[in-house]
């Protein structure tokens, strides 16, 4: 379901045109423009630098979508620049939608360490209580409640914790728990831990949630094979510009698609 409909840069402040992130091409290309999301899921696509993964930072600022990572957006640090973009962005809904999340990969192990951490301070309270003999034992079984609930939640949606598998099956694990009906799910690189057998499962993954929970997609990628989703919108922002591009017009797929058939071409220059 399309929730968020179009995205528009009116201006830039005059101060602010040389400065990050306006002066990047494809940024200040979108002044007086707008970008109208035609699908479910989306693409962004272009050379690091092109801009893809900034214009998707500003629009999550913007939606003021829930991170997922180790801090909260209204608190990062490096986003500083970003939301002096997300205040100049107008966002057109066709359904307004606070649900949903934004994830960086390099995120995601902060977010990891969170949740341990958050298990173990648990688990230290209920220990703690445990050991006050001045307590009686209902009085320790119900001041007990709330942290084994927190850790009864952490296992239903982890299981023994994301730490405690590989990094690629972890980040899947997250995807497969957060997934809620009605989502914004604004997405920079997911496939950075996942094998190509799981960026597959990804995409089962994301057709499940489009289908059966009205899930909205923007992703930010390099992966040939995540952009391949049936339907999908892909934007190109290299070239100073975004335009949309079929899946055997983007440079990723035909780049890769070159070289897994002549691979010598490329490598004799090694």
């Amino acid at each position: 379901m399309l929730h968020l409909h179009t995205i528009r840069l009116p201006a830039i402040p005059p101060e602010a045109a040389n400065s990050f992130p306006f002066r990047v091409p494809a940024i200040a290309s979108m002044v007086g423009g707008e970008l109208e999301l035609t699908a479910d899921v989306t693409f962004f696509i272009g050379e690091n630098g092109s801009g893809k993964s900034t214009l998707l930072e500003a629009i999550a600022c913007a939606a003021e979508s829930v991170a997922v990572g180790s801090d909260h957006l209204g608190q990062d640090r490096s986003l500083d620049g970003v939301r002096r973009l997300a205040d100049c962005l107008k966002l057109s809904w066709r359904k307004r939608t606070r649900r949903g999340f934004f994830l960086r990969a390099e995120d995601f192990f902060g977010y990891a360490r969170r949740m341990q951490e958050l298990k173990a301070e648990a688990e230290a309270e209920i220990r703690a209580i445990h050991e006050d003999s001045e307590r009686s034992a209902l009085a320790r079984s119900l001041a007990s409640m709330p942290h084994s609930r927190t850790i009864h939640d952490l296992r239903r949606s982890y299981g023994d914790g994301l730490d405690s598998v590989s990094h690629g099956e972890s980040f899947f694990t997250l995807f497969k728990s957060r997934f809620v009906p009605d989502g914004l799910y604004l997405l920079d690189e997911p496939e950075a831990p996942l094998s190509p057998m799981r960026q597959i499962g990804l995409l089962s993954l994301i057709k499940m949630a489009v289908e059966e929970k009205g899930g909205q997609f923007i992703i930010a990628t390099h992966s040939p094979i995540v952009m391949a989703y049936p339907g999908a919108a892909i934007y190109s922002f290299d070239g100073g510009h975004i335009r949309p591009v079929t899946y055997d017009e983007a440079e990723h797929v035909s780049l890769t698609r070159d070289f897994l058939n002549h691979p010598q071409r490329y490598l004799k220059h090694l």
